[in-house]
């Protein structure tokens, strides 16, 4: 039994492994899109890129791990049975019992690694992703060094650099202000430098002057100077808020909100930790499809590949009714206990039809099968 536990899970084992990596990739190219448009309109580097995709797979794999091994649950059973190889197990005295359990062990395995997703990964991956994504906006000083192009790292502001010299000496320098629509102000430098100070980022400029335009162009100003500290940090964003998305906070945060927030933000914290609860055990749910699908029934090619088509669409409808639970809990708290029963309803029928019982449709067909036994 040992050794057929361990052939079964292994053959579980590498296509849910191949499925997650397929999932992700397909997912984390489009995810990943945006943040490339940051990291390139911003100067970052390829090392940054990389970072922050791998902050975000938590989040995706909540979602994925329980949806891939559903399929390659199904793949492993439907292929065993195609090849007989559940037939001669059962032939030899194995129960489907046992055959079950390492599928049941494996779905366990998808439920622990959702859970510390969920629990743990994702808002630790989610802050620490924000907050990057947050000095990177607020960086303005290293969007603007880039030679040879014109940049807009904010509204109202527009950098030239002719080239950056060894030593960060930045030389042919241009600076668009236009803020004021009516007197824009251009700043044009021979050669100037970046520096950090407490107060923020600061453009030195020498050798330059300063041309202004009034009266809606009709006049032109100018001004020379030998040295000229433009303040960059009036052009960053905006201050972090202090409140967190639900995706950054972890259970005890969600379960417990602030009690200043306003209700409709309560009752959405509230809906994402019990959906953080309760959506694991849909691998459960999922295995046990499978099981029902391909050990229960005729083995006929059209009624078999019946059996797997109406697995897999239960398995979806199962999980979108999931999601669709979550949005009604959030606007109505009273409804969240569907976000239990409905895995645990898929669990129940499922279990169910594994074991060989009758479910309640099956017994309207009882009384005209005794009427039909009464006239023979």
């Amino acid at each position: 039994m040992r050794s057929l536990f361990s052939y079964i899970f292994r053959q579980i084992a590498g296509p849910f492994l191949l499925f997650t990596v397929v999932l992700t990739l397909v997912i984390w190219m489009t995810q990943s899109l945006r943040l490339l448009d940051v990291v390139i309109n911003r100067g970052q580097s390829a090392a940054i890129f990389v970072w922050l995709t791998m902050l975000m797979l938590p989040s995706l794999l909540v979602v994925i791990v329980p949806i891939a091994f559903f399929g390659a649950a199904l793949y492993v059973l439907n292929r065993l049975n195609t090849d007989s190889e559940l037939v001669v197990m059962w032939s030899a005295g194995v129960s489907r019992l046992q055959t079950a359990i390492p599928v049941i062990c494996a779905a366990m395995i998808a439920m622990a690694i959702t859970y510390a997703c969920s629990l743990y990964l994702m808002p630790l991956g989610q802050r620490s992703m924000n907050a990057k994504l947050f000095d990177i906006r607020a960086d303005i000083g290293a969007a603007i060094l880039r030679e040879g192009t014109f940049t807009s790292p904010s509204d109202g502001l527009t950098v030239f650099i002719r080239d950056l010299a060894p030593g960060g000496v930045i030389r042919g320098i241009l600076v668009h202000d236009n803020r004021k629509a009516l007197r824009p102000s251009t700043y044009l430098a021979e050669s100037g430098t970046l520096v950090q100070t407490p107060q923020g980022p600061r453009l030195i400029m020498s050798n330059g002057h300063i041309e202004q335009t009034e009266a809606g162009g009709a006049r032109l100003s100018m001004l020379k100077f030998d040295r000229y500290v433009f303040d960059l940090d009036q052009f960053a964003g905006p201050h972090r808020a202090a409140d967190r998305d639900t995706s950054e906070q972890y259970l005890s945060s969600l379960l417990h909100p602030p009690a200043a927030a306003n209700e409709r933000v309560k009752a959405n914290f509230v809906a994402e930790a019990h959906n953080r609860i309760a959506a694991p055990f849909y691998c459960i749910a999922f295995a046990l499809i499978a099981l029902v699908a391909t050990g229960k029934g005729p083995m006929t090619r059209g009624s078999y590949a019946l059996r797997l088509t109406a697995a897999g669409l239960s398995g979806a409808a199962l999980r979108l009714l999931g999601y669709a639970a979550q949005g009604m809990a959030a606007r109505n708290p009273a409804l969240l206990f569907l976000l239990y029963v409905i895995p645990a309803a898929g669990i129940l029928v499922a279990a169910a039809g594994l074991r060989g019982l009758r479910l309640p449709l099956d017994f309207l067909h009882r009384p005209r099968l005794s009427m039909e036994q009464g006239t023979a």
